[in-house]
């Protein structure tokens, strides 16, 4: 079971305040997503644009450093969170190692960055996360930022992941040597998850809120899930 975006039901998504309520809730693992600022720092948050989830405007990728450090992006889910700023990925890692947390760094490039959204990322990474720790897994949906981070940093375990899983899966995998496939659950089926098992990866189903699917997901094999209730769902499996 892995905290997608922290424990974004009880604090807002890809914050620290979301990630420490994800260890509080039992989470061993978390997800987060990394893109970059318009100036290249590396920083956590999932969508192109800053309006959804701070009091910021327009993309993420034409803002700069030091104006994304003067955005709340915790107010717009409560007031008690006011104030919770866009963390960057060296803050991340810091708190990750503070908690004991493993993690699944989602690389999410703007277009056109696809491969230097991972090297920078993946070379904060390596800098960061000391080596007698579990190694993270790298997942990303462009083929082009899991093949550099098999490129920059070929120790770690990478997946690859789609919406629905494609027909070229089985040569992709190969080619790019990830570990495992992540899909979204609605599209997958007890018969998909055998056939990649079969094929020696792994299956990640994502974003499971509902626990009699996410028994059904664990009968059929899968070998991990990401949830927005890491409190819930661990609760339902124990």
């Amino acid at each position: 079971m892995i905290g997608h975006r922290g424990s974004p039901r009880t604090a807002p998504e890809n914050t620290l305040a979301s990630f420490r309520q994800a260890a509080r809730d039992g989470a061993t693992w978390v997800e987060f997503d990394v893109s970059l600022t318009s100036d290249g720092r590396a920083v956590i948050f999932h969508d192109d644009d800053l309006d959804r989830t701070s009091d910021g405007t327009g993309p993420l990728a034409a803002t700069p450093f030091d104006a994304l450090r003067n955005l709340d992006a915790g107010g717009w889910f409560s007031p008690s969170f006011a104030g919770e700023p866009i963390p960057t990925l060296e803050e991340a890692l810091e708190l990750f190692r503070e908690l004991g947390l493993s993690f699944n760094m989602e690389i999410k490039p703007d277009r056109g960055r696809e491969v230097e959204t991972a090297e920078v990322a993946l070379a904060i990474a390596r800098d960061c996360w000391p080596s007698d720790l579990p190694a993270p897994l790298i997942s990303s949906f462009s083929r082009a930022s899991v093949a550099t981070a098999k490129e920059v940093q070929p120790g770690w375990p990478r997946g690859l992941l789609f919406d629905r899983v494609t027909e070229d899966w089985k040569d992709v995998g190969a080619q790019l040597d990830v570990i495992s496939f992540g899909a979204n659950h609605q599209h997958l089926t007890a018969e998909t998850i055998r056939t990649m098992h079969e094929a020696g990866y792994g299956v990640m189903a994502y974003t499971v809120n509902d626990t009699e699917r996410a028994r059904t997901l664990k009968n059929w094999g899968v070998d991990g899930i990401f949830t927005d209730i890491p409190a819930a769902m661990l609760k339902a499996f124990t």
